[in-house]
């Protein structure tokens, strides 16, 4: 049961040797001044900068909330007939101490370097009413492609008690990937990018991402005169072999077994510069574990709450943004199998992240973390934590630049470009602070700077 970051990671480890990342943003460079994911596809469509979607993207403003929304279907006269779009992301991970063993295939122990990953997109208006993200990504070690996160969209705009109302209907293959803040979103909850080809924490509770692309469903929702949100949906797993054909990795996967029901309720005041958010969400979910079906399901419940304050003025910025989530699990099945000690767990997860911003461009981050729970033996234990407990505790802070979030270079003006420069300070890792492996590894060797970009056109 990897959090979302581990499943993101084992999907991306595509790691990769050399100074890729260098020569790479240095020919860009000279090529002119001037997602994850703030699509140059939505800046064509829209004809809009970057900026106006986004407070240092992926985080939303509230223009930006509006037009995911509206289901991407903001359009100018002149948008483009098929709004896609591509993205390569290159890095550079170092730990404070070597890991004993590479992480993966074509990785080091140490100092890892090179492209990341490809990503082509279909994102944005389709017709009228008809809106679109899907997102394949391009694994160039591994020579291959598999789709990520699809959102497909129906959307109307009326008028409820005399207030305009957006209803819309999503079908997609990630829970809370509707959500127009991104704080219940299964991959845009700060950090935005992590390294692919460093070991993540044991545990992670099911709706940060446990079964983003492992699952099919839809979710309808309404935004009422911008201030009330409301969504609910169901979810089901998708066998392996069609997992497979879609070039997903299946191995130490679990399917969700019955239709799984996720909510989303949010208010959203707004006053001269600010705004604020405060919600609550949740998804309850029965489970073949590692998709057995002999031994009957696990039962997990998630429930969590967010709140988001954003300023956003003229020539700076002010985002706080936190959730915290509470799970219980009743582990009956994986207890027959061996796989948990427990019958019954729970685990709780608490993100915050405070962003200021100068001019749209530079950006300062700043999060603590912190994810504890049920000690577990037969659980965690397998995955790496000694004394079989979960808990993981430490902050993140990230510098970021934005050369073009007001327009790009001449040759063009929807290039978009973002240089990270990311510190991760474990305090606990995995249920100790010191040999929390009973190997004596202790929770600051994970430390870990990152270094990356993304280039977006």
């Amino acid at each position: 049961m990897k959090n979302c970051k581990a499943r993101r990671a084992s999907a991306w480890r595509l790691g990769g040797r050399g100074v890729g990342l260098f020569s790479c943003l240095a020919g860009l460079l000279l090529a002119g001044p001037q997602t994850a994911r703030a699509l140059p596809s939505f800046a064509r469509q829209t004809g809009q900068q970057c900026a106006a979607c986004h407070n240092g993207y992926p985080e939303l403003t509230p223009y930006g909330r509006q037009f995911k929304l509206s289901g991407y279907t903001f359009s100018s006269r002149d948008a483009p007939a098929l709004p896609l779009a591509a993205l390569i992301i290159t890095s550079f991970t170092r730990t404070n101490q070597p890991a004993d063993e590479p992480v993966g295939p074509g990785t080091n122990r140490n100092d890892n370097g090179g492209v990341d990953a490809g990503a082509f997109f279909l994102a944005g208006r389709i017709a009228p009413n008809v809106g679109a993200w899907v997102e394949s990504i391009y694994d160039p070690r591994g020579h291959n492609w598999f789709l990520f996160n699809t959102d497909l969209r129906f959307v109307e705009t009326t008028q409820v008690f005399g207030k305009e109302a957006v209803i819309g209907l999503s079908a997609n293959n990630n829970p809370a990937v509707t959500d127009p803040w991104n704080t219940a979103a299964s991959f845009w909850y700060y950090p935005y990018e992590s390294s692919h080809v460093v070991a993540a924490p044991v545990a992670g509770t099911a709706i940060q991402g446990r079964y983003a692309q492992q699952v099919v469903g839809a979710t309808g929702y309404i935004s009422w005169d911008q201030w009330v949100y409301a969504a609910a949906g169901l979810y089901r797993g998708i066998d392996a072999k069609t997992l497979d054909s879609l070039g997903i990795n299946t191995i130490g996967t679990s399917l969700i077994a019955d239709p799984a029901p996720y909510w989303r309720a949010a208010l959203e005041p707004a006053w001269g510069h600010s705004t604020l958010e405060f919600g609550t969400f949740g998804m309850s979910m029965a489970v073949d574990p590692l998709r057995i079906a002999r031994a009957g399901t696990d039962r997990t419940v998630d429930v969590g709450v967010d709140s988001q304050y954003q300023y956003l003025a003229d020539r700076y910025s002010l985002s706080l943004i936190g959730s915290y989530i509470f799970e219980q699990s009743t582990l009956d099945a994986s207890q027959a199998l061996h796989f948990s000690t427990n019958s019954r767990d729970h685990l709780r997860a608490a993100n915050v992240k405070v962003t200021y911003g100068y001019d749209q461009t530079y950006f300062v981050n700043l999060g603590p973390f912190q994810t504890y729970g049920s000690r577990d033996p037969a659980l965690y234990g397998s995955g790496g934590a000694a004394n079989g407990s979960p808990d993981t505790a430490g902050w993140i802070g990230e510098l970021d630049y934005y050369p073009f979030n007001r327009g790009g270079p001449a040759f063009w003006r929807q290039l978009g470009l973002k240089f990270g420069l990311q510190y991760t300070y474990y305090s606990r890792f995995d249920g100790a602070s010191t040999n929390y492996d009973g190997t004596g590894r202790n929770a600051n060797a994970n430390n870990t700077l990152f270094l990356y970009t993304w280039i977006l056109f």
